[in-house]
């Protein structure tokens, strides 16, 4: 006889209801005869019969017995067994049923309990007799009883096991918490495969799982927290990070000292110290930030910022400190909250902040072990913050520095206008650009860029700024300038290798890129070379543009003996020039750059306006670091300005000179001081000119800010001031013409040299500005 069969199901009076043709085969009573009487008596006279027969019923088969529900009855059923169980598959089912810590529910295909194991019990310590019939959702006390309904359903459906799934209880009143389970569900099916129920397995894992979260949130601070070298982003990231696998709310307040890049204080705290309320993430709508103010005392917040002892506390309607901050009772009112953290920031025993931690009635209240995590959290959120204050006071000492050392206005110059860019990256950095006015109304335009950031940048900018503008003082071409900036650079480089290797100076490489043009309004040129920038675009007045092809030279550290050739390009009057550092190479200054439409348009309106187009623009991520650009569009100086003469090269020159000078002197209405001493400079260069000098000779002045005095030969050599003796006749002129000129100078061009001299003008803006015919 197979095992497994039915033989007899007997009701709640134990009654037989149904008699197999199992039943019928071994035990020798057709079903007409069982059905309707009492198994015990029938049994008897089962045995009696065998008896008689000499056979023994109990050596015949065995049997198992199985309790079923039937609408709300509880029926029995027989199987035969046959020889499947042994005594030791009895003593398994027996132990795992009584004394396995896993919960055992035998459900059948309503999902209601027949059978379940007595060592865990059911919720609220239910007794197991009571729960037999009961659904399993019920049972078992789990808190989504739909959802796994339909989870169960569909195992009694399909057949497929579902292992391991995390549910959780519904928490009895006695219990602090909730507890999660791991909940298993198999099908089960009789030897021809009917379906019967299913087995359904409880585990509590809340322990097990509580550790894991609070692994979870360690592990989630400590790589989403410090990506940041901001003060108040990293507060914010530290409640990102723990709302709401923490807490449903946190709230974090740092020393207003700390915000600025300051010391924070040392414990404990002076009661008067301001905290400001960097970030706060939760279910209240409308908590200001930035709010500033001292702790009140007498509350668990003030008492961490003097012993540094984190606290958990349960909050109740009658806690006394809510009374001592009002403000923060109305938070946690509006908030339901029932428990709260707080934990300090602090570092080497100086407090940085504190951070509180709140959960409301939707989530399980703090736990002891809670404690721990929150002062792991805060641990490393305060070394992340105390490294973010030491960068934003570096920062602002290098943003200070830096600011300082630009110029704060351009100046204004007569023969080109100006507009400059200056967009800093938010670590800072070297990047400046500058107008230097040179002799003969010409400017010099410089763009520079110093790579690095911090502190080291910005001294470094100063100093190759500094250098600039004393070599221009020098009035030398673009690329002798380079030159003489590159060999600057690297003494610098050379000073940093001096260092000790500890110092990070000495790790970091000194690099620096420069771009400079020299722009002539009387000849309407530009002379340029650049070490490391991209090229220039000039946009020319009717309106098209184009990238300058300039050679490209070395960096300045690498420069070496490699030169730096220069450029001269023809600019009419109007043309705008449009120098930038690498960071607008893409975006501006390529000619395919997304934002170049609006550099060509340069010539339509104030360039003020397109620094701002372009400021504006470059802020939706065309750049990734220090951004500066000088514009410069170009004027011409006007004719009446510039006399031009040329000279013989004998005796003669020196008269001629000085009387072409007097009748130009006069239309511009110098007056007669100065008129005096410009002829005597003139009378003394166009003479050292005729002496040492080789033809051609020329005489130029130039009436712009300054009076200029310019000769200029074909000679290279170069004029050198003496101290004559007082028997010597000859060796005193450029001596003079330096004790009466406020500058004088020497400035080679391809061929010659041209010697000039400049004072002030001494003439009124008016007569400057207005008509004056040359000579």
């Amino acid at each position: 006889m197979p095992s497994g069969d039915v033989l007899v199901l007997i009701d709640e009076s134990g009654r037989v209801i149904e008699w197999g043709r199992p039943a019928e085969e071994l035990f020798g009573w057709s079903a007409e005869e069982a059905v309707g009487q009492s198994v015990t008596a029938l049994m008897r006279e089962v045995a009696a019969d065998g008896e008689r027969r000499g056979e023994s019923f109990s050596h015949s088969a065995a049997v198992l017995v199985k309790p079923v529900l039937r609408g709300t009855s509880v029926l029995w059923q027989m199987f035969a067994a046959g020889d499947t169980m042994s005594g030791q598959d009895v003593a398994v089912l027996k132990a795992a049923f009584t004394h396995s810590p896993v919960g055992l529910h035998v459900l059948d295909n309503q999902l209601r309990v027949v059978r379940m194991s007595t060592a865990t019990g059911g919720p609220h310590d239910a007794p197991v007799r009571h729960l037999l019939g009961k659904h399993f959702t019920e049972a078992c006390g789990l808190a989504d009883p739909e959802q796994e309904t339909a989870v169960a359903q569909r195992v009694l459906e399909s057949g497929e096991p579902v292992v391991n799934r995390l549910v959780r209880r519904i928490k009895a009143p006695s219990q602090p918490t909730r507890r999660f389970h791991s909940v298993c569900y198999f099908r089960l099916e009789d030897s021809v495969g009917n379906v019967v129920g299913l087995v359904a397995s409880t585990l509590d894992v809340t322990e097990r799982e509580n550790a894991q979260n609070r692994l979870a949130v360690l592990d989630a601070v400590r790589s989403r927290v410090g990506h940041r070298l901001n003060v108040m982003d990293v507060c914010r990231e530290l409640v990102e990070a723990v709302v709401p696998a923490f807490a449903g709310i946190a709230d974090v307040s740092v020393v207003e000292d700390v915000v600025r890049g300051e010391d924070p204080p040392l414990v404990p705290v002076q009661r008067d110290v301001p905290l400001r309320r960097a970030a706060f993430q939760g279910r209240i709508a409308g908590h200001p930030l930035e709010v500033v103010r001292p702790l009140p005392a007498g509350t668990p917040f003030s008492d961490v910022l003097s012993d540094l002892r984190p606290r958990l506390v349960v909050i109740e309607e009658d806690s006394s400190w809510l009374a001592a901050d009002p403000a923060r009772a109305d938070v946690i009112r509006r908030s339901g909250a029932n428990s709260l953290i707080v934990a300090p920031l602090a570092l080497r025993g100086h407090v940085l902040g504190v951070v509180s931690f709140y959960r409301h009635q939707q989530e399980d209240p703090f736990e002891e072990e809670d404690v721990a995590v929150a002062s792991a959290v805060c641990a490393h959120a305060a070394l992340c913050i105390d490294n973010a204050r030491q960068f934003m006071r570096e920062w602002i000492i290098a943003r200070t520095v830096q600011r300082r050392l630009l110029p704060h206005q351009p100046a204004t110059h007569a023969t080109v206008e100006i507009s400059q860019l200056h967009l800093p990256a938010p670590e800072g950095g070297g990047a400046w650009s500058d107008a230097i006015a040179l002799p003969g109304a010409r400017t010099a335009l410089i763009v520079g860029d110093v790579a690095g950031q911090g502190i080291a940048a910005a001294i470094t900018m100063g100093l190759l700024r500094t250098a600039i503008h004393t070599l221009a003082a020098l009035d030398l071409q673009a690329d002798e300038l380079l030159a003489r900036l590159g060999d600057t650079v690297a003494r610098l480089v050379a000073a940093r290798a001096t260092l000790p290797p500890t110092d990070p100076l000495n790790r970091e490489p000194l690099t620096a890129r420069c771009i400079i043009a020299i722009y002539d309004p009387v000849e309407l040129t530009c002379t340029i070379a650049r070490a490391g920038l991209p090229e220039p675009v000039a946009v020319f007045p009717d309106g098209t543009s184009a990238s300058l092809p300039i050679p490209p030279g070395p960096q300045l550290a690498e420069t070496g003996n490699a030169p730096f050739p220069a450029t001269t390009v023809d600019l009419p009057e109007g043309s705008t020039l449009a120098m930038g550092t690498a960071t607008l190479a893409d975006a501006v200054l390529a000619p395919s750059g997304p934002l170049r439409p609006l550099l060509d348009d340069a010539s339509a309106g104030p360039l003020p306006d397109l620094s701002d187009n372009i400021a504006h623009a470059l802020t939706g991520g065309y750049r990734t670091g220090e951004a500066q650009m000088l514009l410069a569009r170009t004027k011409a100086l006007p004719q009446d300005r510039v006399l031009t003469h040329a000279l013989p090269a004998d005796p003669e020159a020196a008269p001629l000179a000085r009387a072409a000078a007097r009748r130009q002197l006069e239309a511009w209405g110098v007056d007669e001081e100065t008129a005096f001493t410009t002829e005597l400079i003139v009378s003394e260069l166009v003479g050292n000119a005729v002496r040492y000098g080789t033809p051609p000779l020329q005489l130029r002045l130039i009436l712009e800010r300054m009076l200029t005095c310019e000769v200029s030969d074909t000679a290279t050599s170069a004029p050198q001031v003496k101290h004559a003796r007082t028997i010597d006749e000859t060796g005193r002129g450029l001596f003079i013409i330096a004790s009466v000129a406020d500058q004088w100078g020497t400035r080679y061009q391809t061929a010659g040299k041209t010697v000039w001299a400049e004072q002030p003008a001494g003439v009124s803006a008016e007569r400057r500005n207005g008509a004056g015919r040359p000579a």
